[in-house]
């Protein structure tokens, strides 16, 4: 996966995201989202570093960076810290501005990145999602029931690592499935066996459940402060509309509540689109680049 890119490692101070880098032009950092990795790219990079600059990275306590212990607050698993992680890397790689292309976890990192440092952002693109707070609020007994693993994930530790860690395999890959609409057989195999490889470790599995610890405090605090907050770069939301946020949310209404200047787009798939269509994915963001740039 990624050839022609290089690997790299950057050190934040105290902690390492590990990335990769290809291409030429204007800047573009990937984000990946629950359980995957930075690997989820690896059809669409190559697509957009034709006329990009591309920084793939794994966001912390994932894939191949740091995987430090939740600190009792949680804040060093918050989004806000983990902004912070990946624009010291893009500085560390010589880019003060940027666009920015997250999914799920990686778009609610990006949303953050975007309000703490708009200078830095110069458009941002959000996959699957609707902002945190919307969701947060908007926790009803459908979307707790779609959504389980919010609270299940955000029990204090050792519970969910103890449980996650009998069968990782069993348990992420029946998350890929079901919020994903489309079977194993969809997912490219080199990309799924780098999920797997990542999340066999332990220290990934608490790390990924301090994600979610840190959502349901400290990033509700953060959000709900920062409640009327604008974005005012261009903004992609792109969704699944077989998805489980299409069927739950209105997606635009609640992204037009907090973006200036929000564009829409669909493809007919569940949560995980971009590995089932990467190509369709990869065209569509280089059309909103383009327009961004």
């Amino acid at each position: 996966m990624f050839e022609g890119f290089t690997r790299g490692r950057f050190d934040t101070g105290g902690l390492e995201i590990a990335y990769v880098v290809g291409g030429r032009g204007p800047p573009v950092l990937l984000l990946h989202g629950y359980p995957q990795t930075h690997a989820m790219w690896a059809r669409i990079a190559p697509i957009l570093a034709e006329r990009y600059t591309v920084v793939a990275a794994d966001l912390r306590g994932y894939g191949e960076s740091s995987k430090p212990a939740c600190l009792p607050d949680r804040s060093n698993y918050s989004f806000r810290f983990m902004a912070g992680d990946q624009l010291a890397l893009m500085r560390g790689l010589g880019f003060d501005r940027f666009h920015l292309i997250g999914h799920d976890r990686g778009g609610r990192t990006g949303h953050r990145l975007a309000l703490d440092h708009p200078q830095a952002v110069g458009s941002l693109a959000v996959l699957d999602i609707v902002p945190t707070l919307a969701m947060l609020t908007g926790m009803n007994r459908l979307v707790s029931a779609a959504y389980w693993h919010w609270s299940f994930l955000a029990q204090s530790e050792p519970f969910p690592e103890t449980l996650i860690g009998r069968d990782p395999d069993y348990f992420f890959e029946f998350c890929l499935v079901g919020w994903g609409k489309i079977a194993l057989s969809e997912f490219d195999p080199a990309q799924l066996q780098a999920y797997r490889t990542a999340w066999r470790n332990p220290a990934a599995i608490h790390g990924s459940c301090s994600d979610y610890r840190a959502a349901l405090t400290v990033d509700l605090a953060h959000d709900t402060a920062d409640a009327d907050r604008k974005i005012a770069c261009p903004a992609l939301v792109f969704w699944g509309t077989k998805g489980l946020m299409h069927e739950l949310f209105d997606m635009e209404e609640e992204w037009r509540k907090i973006c200036l200047r929000p564009q829409f787009a669909t493809l007919p798939g569940g949560h995980f689109f971009p590995d089932q269509f990467p190509e369709e994915t990869a065209a569509r963001l280089m059309t909103f680049l383009d327009g961004a740039a």
